[in-house]
C-alpha cells in the first residue's frame, strides 16, 4: 500500500470522528428540552443561563432584576402575590396533597356533628341526679349549679330568637379547700359533653407582664375543644384560685396580678371577640392566630377565700342589736356554716372590684365536709377511693373488706388535716402500702378486712385464707410490717 492510500485513510477517519461529535450534540439537545423562561417566555439561547426553581419552573436573569427592582420600589400587591398561577411553587408537593385533605375532614366532622338542640339539654333534676352518682353532699351548690347551666346552654340554643336577650349566667364558687369544687365542674363537662378548660388564677398577670395573658384561658379552652371554634364558644371555663386576684391592700406599687387582672377579666366574662394563638397560649408564638367569641362560653369561677369567714362574721356581728335578747358576739365563732352566709359586700371587702362581681350573677357556697361526709365520700360514688382499691385486689383474686368503725378512723384522722377530702387518699395510701405489698407473696390468701386498729396503729388487720376463716399469723406479720412503716 503506498503513502498516498495511508493518508487518505487516515483523512475519513478524521472525517468521520468529527461527524460523529457533531451529531452527539444534536442528539443530546433532542434528548433534553430547550429551557423557557416561566415569567417571559423567551428561550435559554435568547436569554443566556436560566436560574432554576422548585417543580421544573425556569426564570432569566433579566426577569429576576426586575423583579427585584419592582420589590424594591413597592410596586407590588403582595397580598394578590400568592393568588398568582405562576408563584404555585411555594406550595410543596408533600404540603399541596396532605393539608386540603386534612381540611375536607375537618368540614365533613363539622357537617356531621348536630346543632346544639333546646331538646336535647337535660332539665336540672337530670344533671341533679347525674352530680349525685359522683358528688356527695352539697346539695345546694348542685341545684344551683344545674339550673344555671341549662338556663345558659338554652340560651346558646335559642340565640336571638327575639327581641328579649337574655344575659349570661356566670357563677361564682365560694368554698373551703377539699370541698369538691373543681370536681364538680370536671363532672359537669363530662356529663354535658363539652369542652373544659380549668386554668389557675395565681398565673395569670396583666398584658406586658411575665406570666399568662388573660386571654390564654381562652387559648386552653380552643385546645380542648381541638381547635374547633364553634365548638369552644359553646365550652366552659373553670377558673380556679380565683381570690388569688383579689385587689392588694395597703401597696403603693401596681397591682399586676390582681385589681388589673379583675379588670382585664371583664371583657371576657362580658362576651367579647378575642385574638387566641391557636396550638399556644402565648401571642408572642410564632403561630396563627384566631377569632374567638366568649358571648355563650360559661365562666365558673372559684376560691377557698381564706378569712372571709372573719369579714361574714365582723359584719354579722355588727348587725346584732343592744339588749336582753341580742345575739351574743361569740355565736358565730363556731359555726361552720358560715360561709353560707356570704354577700356581695363580704367578697368586695375581701378585694374584689363591684365590676367584676356585677358579672357574676350567681354567687354561692359549698359546705365544709363533716365525718359522715367523709365517710360517705369514702364509699358511695362511682369512683369511690374504697372501689378503687377493691378492684386494683379484685386483680390478683382477694377481696377487700373495711369495717365500718375503719371507715369513721379514716374520717376522722382526715378531720384533722383540714384539708377536706383531700387527706382520704393520703391517709389511705399510707397504710395501704403494707397490704399493697405483701399480700401478692402469698396466693393462698382470699380476703382482707380493715380494721379500726389497724387505722388506729395499734392492730393489724384481719386475713382470711381462700375457703377459711382468719388467719392471726398473717395478721400479726402486716402488724409488724406496719408498725415498721410507722418507724420508719
Amino acid at each position: 500500500m503506498s503513502e498516498k492510500d495511508n493518508q487518505f485513510d487516515i483523512e475519513t477517519e478524521e472525517k468521520e470522528s468529527s461527524l460523529k461529535q457533531q451529531e452527539e450534540p444534536a442528539e443530546e439537545q433532542k434528548k433534553t428540552p430547550e429551557k423557557f423562561c416561566s415569567l417571559c417566555r423567551r428561550p435559554e439561547k435568547v436569554t443566556g443561563k436560566m436560574i432554576e426553581l422548585p417543580n421544573g419552573m425556569s426564570i432569566c436573569k433579566d426577569c429576576i432584576q426586575r423583579s427585584f427592582d419592582a420589590m424594591s420600589s413597592g410596586q407590588i400587591d403582595y397580598s394578590r402575590l400568592m393568588n398568582l398561577p405562576e408563584m404555585q411553587f411555594f406550595q410543596q408537593k408533600n404540603t399541596g396533597e396532605t393539608l386540603p385533605k386534612k381540611e375536607e375532614k375537618k368540614e365533613k366532622e363539622k357537617r356531621e356533628e348536630p346543632v346544639l338542640d333546646i331538646k336535647n339539654i337535660p332539665p336540672p333534676h337530670k344533671i341533679k341526679a347525674q352530680l349525685d352518682e359522683y358528688v356527695i353532699g352539697q346539695e345546694h351548690a348542685k341545684k344551683v349549679m344545674s339550673v344555671a347551666v341549662y338556663n345558659h346552654y338554652k340560651r346558646v340554643a335559642t340565640g336571638t330568637m327575639d327581641e328579649i336577650a337574655i344575659e349570661k349566667s356566670n357563677m361564682l364558687m365560694v368554698g373551703p379547700t377539699g370541698s369538691g369544687k373543681t370536681y364538680m365542674v370536671r363532672t359537669l363537662a363530662k356529663l354535658l359533653d363539652v369542652p373544659l378548660a380549668i386554668t389557675d388564677a395565681t398565673s395569670l398577670t396583666e398584658a406586658g407582664y411575665i406570666g399568662d395573658d388573660i386571654e390564654s384561658v381562652v387559648s386552653k379552652l380552643l385546645a380542648a375543644a381541638d381547635n374547633d371554634v364553634e365548638k369552644a364558644e359553646r365550652g366552659i371555663i373553670f377558673i380556679d384560685e380565683i381570690d388569688k386576684i383579689a385587689k392588694k391592700q395597703n401597696t403603693n406599687q401596681r397591682d399586676v396580678s390582681g385589681e388589673s387582672v379583675q379588670q382585664g377579666m371583664l371583657k371576657l366574662l362580658e362576651g367579647s371577640e378575642v385574638e387566641v394563638p391557636v396550638g399556644a397560649n402565648s401571642k408572642n408564638a410564632m403561630v396563627p392566630l384566631t377569632t374567638v367569641n366568649t358571648k355563650n362560653i360559661l365562666f365558673i369561677c372559684g376560691g377557698a377565700f381564706p378569712d372571709l369567714e372573719k369579714i361574714i362574721r365582723e359584719r354579722l356581728t355588727k348587725q346584732s342589736s343592744i339588749g336582753f335578747g341580742a345575739d351574743l358576739k361569740d355565736k358565730y365563732d363556731k359555726d361552720r356554716s358560715l360561709l353560707e352566709k356570704v354577700a356581695v359586700e363580704d367578697l368586695r371587702s375581701f378585694g374584689m372590684i363591684p365590676e367584676f362581681l356585677g358579672r357574676m350573677p350567681i354567687i354561692f357556697s359549698l359546705r365544709a365536709m363533716d365525718e359522715k361526709m367523709l365517710v360517705q365520700i369514702l364509699q358511695e360514688p362511682k369512683n369511690a377511693i374504697i372501689k378503687q382499691y377493691q378492684k386494683l385486689l379484685a386483680l390478683d383474686e382477694v377481696n377487700l373488706k373495711f369495717e365500718p368503725e375503719a371507715l369513721l378512723a379514716i374520717a376522722e384522722k382526715a378531720m384533722k388535716k383540714d384539708t377536706g377530702a383531700r387527706a382520704l387518699r393520703a391517709i389511705i395510701e399510707e397504710f395501704m402500702l403494707d397490704i399493697m405489698y405483701e399480700i401478692p407473696k402469698d396466693d393462698s390468701i382470699g380476703e382482707v378486712t380493715i380494721t379500726r386498729a389497724y387505722i388506729e396503729g395499734t392492730g393489724g388487720p384481719v386475713i382470711s385464707l381462700r375457703g377459711q376463716t382468719a388467719l392471726p399469723e398473717k395478721t400479726e406479720a402486716l402488724e409488724d410490717a406496719g408498725k415498721g412503716g410507722e418507724n420508719r
